[in-house]
């Protein structure tokens, strides 16, 4: 009986039994039904199965999925024009279902342009369309265009911080955490805003306790150039332990160059506090141990 009970409740059975309703609902013509048992083999990582199910449906949450895993190389060789193109259709689409996907399919083609990506590589248009899905800081846009939109203002030449600093403050207001991160950067050193070490510190404390990596890599070189060294090697022991970026990318969403930074930062300090003895005891094998990391992550920083 507990067996019994022990399955009933179980990821597999619940599955199935979802899987069995859809398909009865299908069945009596319910028209979400369809797009709902391809959205349940994706999360589910099925994709092969996601993709058939998707590509008989003509409903637009289809439609903006089949771009996705185009453009990706899910359950299909990548084909990012083929993705560009569905993405196409949602954006020119006048239909009142499409609207809520528009956002969206507005940051996905912006990232296609400023990629060169399925289609030519476009500054310009990729701003355009961020700045479109972005909805002048909506927090029921993309808060990934509004993220985006920090960033490119950041890196283009000339630089805009002021731009950058407003929409990063937008993106972290709406959830984001990788703006989080930048933002107590952005007040850290003064960029496109006042120099402010009470928010800066919140900000990159609040972004760490959230899993941002690179927000802990600056929490680490913070105390480290303090000289409180017993925190920073503390701290960066902490943040190395995992290590895997791939999976701290998509459980935090962060954007992996990013991830793979703050662990070369939190490695090279603890690299530095090992070989110098500061704030733990010296070991210096152990100190190479986490030299070499630093240039699997970021040869740059092994030399900084």
């Amino acid at each position: 009986r507990q067996n019994l009970k022990e399955y009933t409740y179980s990821h597999a059975f619940l599955l199935a039994r979802a899987e069995e309703q859809l398909e009865k609902q299908i069945k009596a013509g319910d028209p979400l039904a369809s797009f709902l048992k391809g959205q349940l083999y994706f999360e589910e990582g099925w994709y092969d199965e996601a993709l058939l199910q998707f590509e008989q449906n003509t409903d637009f949450q289809s439609i903006y999925q089949l771009g996705v895993m185009y453009y990706d190389g899910l359950g299909t060789p990548a084909d990012p024009k083929k993705g560009v193109g569905y993405m196409e259709e949602i954006i020119n689409s006048t239909c009142p279902k499409a609207r809520h996907l528009k956002f969206a399919a507005a940051y996905n083609l912006g990232r296609a342009y400023y990629e060169g990506c399925g289609t030519e590589i476009s500054e310009k248009e990729a701003e355009r369309l961020w700045l479109i899905a972005a909805d002048h800081g909506n927090p029921k846009a993309s808060v990934k265009a509004q993220s985006a939109l920090g960033m490119l203002y950041s890196a283009r030449h000339p630089k805009d911080l002021k731009k950058a600093f407003f929409w990063h403050s937008e993106a972290c207001g709406n959830g984001s955490l990788e703006s989080q991160g930048i933002l107590g950067l952005m007040y850290l050193y003064g960029h496109g805003i006042h120099q402010n070490l009470k928010a800066a510190l919140e900000c990159l404390n609040q972004a760490s306790d959230r899993g941002n990596v690179y927000a802990k890599g600056h929490l680490v070189e913070y105390y480290y150039r303090r000289k409180f060294f017993t925190k920073a090697a503390e701290f960066a022991k902490r943040t190395t332990e995992n290590d895997d970026v791939e999976n701290i990318a998509k459980a935090t969403d962060c954007i992996p160059f990013y991830i793979a930074r703050g662990l070369a930062m939190t490695s090279f300090y603890l690299a530095r506090c090992l070989q110098l003895g500061l704030g733990t005891q010296q070991d210096l094998e152990a100190a190479k141990k986490y030299y070499s990391k630093v240039s699997l992550w970021e040869p740059e920083l092994s030399g900084f």
